[in-house]
């Protein structure tokens, strides 16, 4: 059979469906990824034929719309301004941005414009004719592809959250394009969605009305090479931090904490090892002797190493600590890394601190807890057990092919 995926820009977003889409490809199935130009390159890259379909709704920049609107009418919690919407420079004040003005003058033509996006995926799909379509969160196309040629579809969760979140921890967006409407299915409502492709333990089941599809979440993030001494048992017990400076894009750079993650580490009697970007190595500065810094290295590679992970609640590095069985500590900023947080935590796997209000004195605390308190490796155990007891990938393919004929 023929099976479509569609992505965001978002780069992260797509990686949770790669190993489905290795398995397809395995089964002897024709995969095309539809992503914007600047995914290409990462889908190409894992193996993927992409598709470049244009545009869709820019991501950050509806994030930060909604952080401004938040601090103009609230709930805004934090004691600094949000980004400028569309610069992410820091604002002096809210009268900085003219909300109403953008709405008027700039949104329609943004809006048109990610309306292309939806009738490419529409019109590729017409030509190609998939059997079926496969779609992140944020890829309401793929949705609306399989409507149009009348083949069924799966939104793809790449972690925690769900397709019916409150508000602010919404993942599935709204149909800002109309082209819902355009094409005469109404407005759309996650309710329309068929079914949902879950990768998460049993007992953290996101909600969702979809037909759930269960499969064993494994982790993908671009491939590395395996050193000799991650073989080599660690002498004391390896911590380690993983961060994103996309939060600073959606929330300013007061979010950026890993400099200070890694400084309130230091002293505890504990490898800490801090992976980052190549971006994030140079923002970091000059670290303790006793923090290792590592670019760009798989944490799927490292975490079964670990004693604990500190991070900042992204649904990548929170499902490849659940595989791995490793407590985790989130410092969340934003809503959707939070509903991820309190979930583990609530699970008994993990704590959750708000980033906002987390001192180095909070996080030394949290991290000696999760390192030395059995019942947290304990329940991270149990957790990733209920991950294995999952289907893998090459039987959900199974289970696709039903649904397909």
């Amino acid at each position: 059979m023929r099976v479509l995926f569609t992505v965001s820009g978002w780069q992260t977003h797509y990686a949770a469906m790669v190993p489905l889409g290795w398995a397809l490809q395995a089964a002897g199935h024709e995969v095309r990824v539809g992503c914007p130009q600047s995914q290409a390159d990462n889908v190409a890259h894992a193996g993927l034929v992409p598709v470049p379909l244009g545009d869709g709704p820019d991501v950050t920049l509806a994030n930060r719309l909604q952080h401004y609107g938040q601090a103009v009418h609230g709930p805004w919690p934090y004691p600094w301004l949000p980004p400028h919407p569309v610069t992410g420079a820091p604002l002096d004040s809210l009268d900085d941005f003219d909300l109403d003005g953008f709405r008027r003058d700039v949104e329609p033509a943004l809006a048109a414009h990610a309306r292309h996006r939806f009738d490419a995926a529409v019109r590729f799909a017409a030509d190609w004719r998939p059997d079926l379509v496969l779609h992140d969160p944020t890829s309401l196309d793929g949705l609306l592809a399989a409507r149009v040629t009348g083949v069924p579809s799966a939104l793809c969760l790449w972690g925690l959250p769900g397709t019916h979140e409150a508000e602010p921890a919404r993942v599935v967006p709204r149909d800002v394009t109309g082209s819902f409407v355009r094409y005469g299915f109404g407005e759309f409502h996650p309710d329309m969605l068929e079914y949902v492709v879950d990768p998460c333990p049993a007992s953290l089941a996101p909600p969702t009305t979809a037909g759930r599809l269960p499969v064993r979440y494994l982790p993908y993030s671009g491939g590395g090479q395996a050193p000799l001494w991650l073989l080599e048992p660690p002498a004391r017990p390896r911590v380690c931090v993983a961060w994103s400076t996309a939060l600073s894009a959606m929330f300013g750079p007061n979010t950026y904490l890993l400099p200070r993650l890694v400084h309130a580490l230091a002293d505890l009697d504990c490898e800490v090892f801090c992976t980052a970007t190549a971006a994030d190595v140079a923002a970091l500065g000059e670290v303790p002797p006793s923090v290792r810094v590592l670019s760009r290295f798989p944490l799927s590679l490292l975490l079964p190493t670990c004693a604990a992970v500190v991070h900042h609640g992204g649904a990548g590095t929170a499902m490849t600590a659940l595989w791995s069985g490793v407590p985790q500590l989130a410092v969340t900023f934003a809503a959707e890394q939070t509903v991820s947080g309190e979930r583990i935590a609530a699970a008994g796997a993990g704590i959750h601190l708000f980033g906002h209000l987390a001192d180095d004195a909070a996080i030394r605390a949290a991290v000696q807890d999760l390192v030395f308190t059995r019942g947290y490796r304990q329940r991270a155990q149990e957790l990733r057990a209920e991950l294995l007891a999952r289907p893998t990938p090459a039987d959900l393919v199974v289970r696709l092919e039903k649904l397909v004929s």
